[in-house]
């Protein structure tokens, strides 16, 4: 029976996609959770995958084809499973007959590990880490690299329990959409596997004896290749039976450009004692910058020399949210199991100001203006890699206990490097806090093309004129940088007042005045 394979459910504002590419003809056989054709909508790419296993036996709409959402697409038939088992036991009975060593060593289906298929803003990504060698056993699943890209890093899970063949592209290659990364065995790894593997990767050093250096053996080759190299072995990661380093031990150190950190420290300890290290010695150290730093770079100076950028500051009295916030908090985190902090606030409130001043929400498309009927905000999120803004979707219907909660997670996979696509595309206007490293004061940049950015800062204490008194209440300073281009110096003035008024009056939230 064959099952359908349909676009899928479009958002209400996306009212039809078209099929940008098929991945799969009709006749291949296709695995459970494979990329089969991706649809092209005016915001993302989306992928679709298979049902199930099986084999292609239509196509229904072709490439270039405008589709609906759940539109049926192609359908997938049974794949010829019969006749693999009919075929099965003659296949065994000449596999008996025939010697061990033609029998493949893990006996498993093969498979292509393939890069993820990138949006088309993205042209190509960086194998950031292997996380699993050739041999180790794996689960379906698992990780097995990164591929770093201009916005986030990609996870490419293994297709089934096995063990990795061959790794295609090393780490620090750089690769395209869908490009092949390595071949996988199913079946394979644990210790059979690895022990099968070892034995074969030794056979290829076998040309001598093995020598032993401190707790380290090399096999011949590598013994070798370490001489000529200058390295030391004690610094080599043996990936044969036993630890034994082989002649890929020793091409990886050196291919990678960990020659320096694994040469040896100085040519004789004589040298060493005669050479000590000058007391004030400036050390430099020059690294490639990586794909999202140098991606943040190419932006924000593209943001400087597009826009007419301006940007207007003003002031906002935090007395009544920490009051708020101090009254509540514990009674927030019992409710909803996440502290109440000051993001919730400021993001309804901008959420309640760009309402009221669409300019504000609007972005630049060409010579077009694009005004949004919705608040899409994207919050800066500070990882290792760099400065990334994930975004909150119709942040005008949420509470602020799901504003809380959503920043949360977005920190936390920020850190981990688990923030996908979907999480950073689109945005109608950015808010970012320098207050959490203690900026008092900033000139945040605009994100393009939204035409705004709100910049957060230190909360401190300053003597205030109240009615006619001098008292100290804890201010922030709060910068609006805005395209001059799309907003007028009233709006950005005015929208930055109303964010004002709304934060220092909170109950105008509840009374939405």
């Amino acid at each position: 029976m064959a099952t359908d394979i349909k676009a899928p459910t479009f958002p209400e504002s996306v009212a039809e996609g078209s099929v940008a590419a098929w991945h799969k003809k009709p006749g291949d056989s296709v695995e459970r959770d494979e990329l089969i054709v991706e649809i092209e909508t005016d915001k993302v790419v989306l992928e679709v995958v298979a049902p199930e296993a099986g084999t292609l036996t239509d196509v229904m709409a072709e490439e270039g084809d405008t589709v609906e959402s759940e539109q049926v697409l192609g359908k997938i038939g049974a794949s010829s499973s019969k006749e693999e088992n009919s075929s099965e036991a003659p296949k065994e009975a000449a596999s008996e007959a025939k010697p061990a060593e033609d029998k493949p060593a893990s006996g498993g289906k093969q498979h292509d590990v393939k890069a993820p298929s990138f949006p088309e803003s993205i042209q190509e990504g960086t194998v950031a880490a292997w996380h699993k060698k050739v041999g180790e056993a794996v689960k379906r699943d698992d990780v097995l690299a990164d591929i770093e890209t201009d916005k986030v890093v990609l996870e490419v899970v293994a297709p089934a329990d096995g063990a990795l063949a061959e790794i295609k592209a090393e780490e620090g290659s750089q690769v395209e959409s869908e490009a092949i990364l390595a071949t996988f065995t199913e079946g394979a790894g644990g210790d059979s596997g690895g022990d099968s593997a070892s034995a074969k990767a030794d056979s290829s050093d076998d040309a001598g004896a093995d020598e032993k250096v401190g707790d380290k053996i090399l096999a011949p080759a590598a013994r070798k290749m370490v001489a000529e190299h200058d390295l030391d072995a004690a610094k080599i990661e043996g990936t044969g039976k036993g630890g034994r380093i082989l002649k890929e031990d020793v091409q990886k150190v050196v291919k990678d450009g960990s020659a320096k950190k694994a040469a040896k420290a100085a040519a004789a300890p004589a040298q060493a004692a005669a050479a000590p290290a000058v007391e004030g010695e400036r050390i430099e150290k020059r690294v490639p910058m990586s794909r999202l730093r140098k991606t943040i770079a190419k932006r924000l100076v593209e943001a400087q020399q597009t826009a007419a950028m301006l940007t207007t500051y003003n002031e906002v009295d935090m007395t009544e949210i920490m009051a708020l916030r101090a009254q509540y908090k514990e009674t927030f985190l019992k409710a909803h199991d996440i502290k109440l902090g000051f993001m919730g606030f400021f993001v309804k409130a901008a959420s309640e100001a760009l309402k009221r001043y669409p300019d504000v929400n609007a972005s630049i498309d060409g010579t077009d203006i694009v005004y949004h009927g919705y608040q899409d905000i994207g919050v800066a999120v500070s990882t290792d890699r760099g400065l990334v803004v994930p975004v909150l979707r119709d942040t005008d219907s949420m509470k602020i206990a799901d504003v809380e909660r959503t920043i949360v997670d977005f920190g936390k996979r920020g850190r981990d490097g688990k923030l996908g696509m979907d999480d950073m595309i689109g945005g109608t206007f950015t808010i970012t806090n320098g207050g959490t490293f203690g900026s008092l004061m900033s000139t945040p940049i605009i994100n393009p093309p939204q035409t705004a950015i709100l910049g957060m800062h230190k909360i401190q204490d300053r003597p205030m004129a109240i009615n006619g008194k001098v008292e100290i209440r804890p201010m922030m300073y709060l910068a609006l940088s805005y395209d001059h281009r799309m907003i007028d110096g009233k709006d950005a003035v005015r929208f930055l007042v109303t964010l004002k008024e709304l934060l220092e009056d909170p109950a105008r939230l509840l009374l939405d005045v």
